[in-house]
């Protein structure tokens, strides 16, 4: 039996989804409120953070995960400029429509102070690639027929959630702790690497009647505790309103003066997204972009008070 691209490209998502749903408790509470109210989660997108600098083996900043998703039928569908966070980015689309959509950052690491700059290729200067010599072989050959045997479908996936993790070895501490005073960016990606940094569910897909829309969801999850960001990104009505989770914090391994140590750091968020109508040459159809002064206020949810 054969899976196709828009097949194999569900089966390495919907696991990503699993490992995020282990790590990050609002994202599962989020999950089982809606399953038990006869609904479903649907997802929007899937956040990556990237840095634009040597990474060794594996391509440097977006292309490091930008050429995954291409081998499996993705195409970019926009670009975005984020000047005051030193960010550049872009989403990716699958022609088949029940995908999630692939937003991925980058951060020019060339205008932070030269003290940080010269502290990167310690940590990933060498980063190996995390594909074997048979799974590229395998995206290669998805990428040129479309299709794998369900044997080799499986193992690929195997393959590709093995690359979304940090590729390099643990950061020192004190690189992690001085990087995070000029940016809180950076120092998430050298401990986090490849792993998606959130999950956008999609308000409109969930099919429950007592969540209509943003403001209701946002209020169920409040009551059962769980923190959700004050403010809503977007005027009740427009084409894309936002809000999101606070991030989970885990022990991260890291390398201490005396050998192997850890600190305590944020990892990912669930974003709640609410997509409006818009007038295309095709007719009303929902907004399936983003916007960069919405967007910009999300790379905070993974900083606390105590980094």
């Amino acid at each position: 039996m054969k899976q196709n691209t828009a097949d194999i490209a569900g089966m390495f998502t919907n696991r990503l989804q699993e490992a995020f749903l282990s790590r990050v408790p609002a994202a599962r509470f989020y999950a089982a409120m809606i399953d038990q109210k006869g609904g479903r989660m649907v997802i929007d997108h899937i956040g990556f953070r990237t840095l634009d600098i040597n990474t060794g083996e594996q391509p440097a900043g977006i292309q490091g995960i930008r050429h995954i998703f291409e081998c499996l039928g993705y195409h970019i569908a926009g670009k975005y400029e984020l000047p005051k966070k030193k960010l550049k980015a872009i989403f990716m689309e699958h022609d088949a429509p029940n995908l999630p959509k692939i937003f991925v950052s980058q951060l020019n690491v060339q205008q932070l102070p030269g003290w940080a700059k010269q502290l990167f290729p310690e940590v990933v200067s060498e980063t190996p690639y995390l594909l074997s010599d048979s799974g590229i072989e395998l995206l290669s050959r998805l990428k040129q027929d479309g299709q794998l045997t369900s044997e080799a479908a499986e193992i690929l996936t195997d393959e590709l959630s093995g690359y979304f993790r940090r590729p390099w070895n643990p950061p020192p501490k004190d690189t992690v702790i001085k990087l995070n005073e000029v940016s809180h960016y950076a120092a998430w990606v050298l401990l986090h690497g490849n792993a998606p940094s959130h999950f956008a569910a999609l308000v409109n897909g969930q099919q429950v009647k007592s969540l209509p829309d943003l403001e209701t969801t946002v209020r169920a999850l409040q009551k059962n505790g769980v923190a959700v960001k004050e403010n809503i990104e977007g005027a009740k009505g427009s084409i894309l309103r936002q809000t999101a989770t606070y991030a989970v914090k885990e022990e991260m391994e890291v390398k201490g003066d005396d050998g192997p140590d850890e600190i305590t750091w944020t990892y990912g968020y669930l974003e709640l997204i609410e997509r409006g109508w818009q007038e295309t040459e095709d007719g009303p159809q929902l907004f399936q972009g983003f916007i960069e002064n919405q967007e910009k206020n999300f790379y905070d949810m993974t900083r606390t008070l105590d980094n």
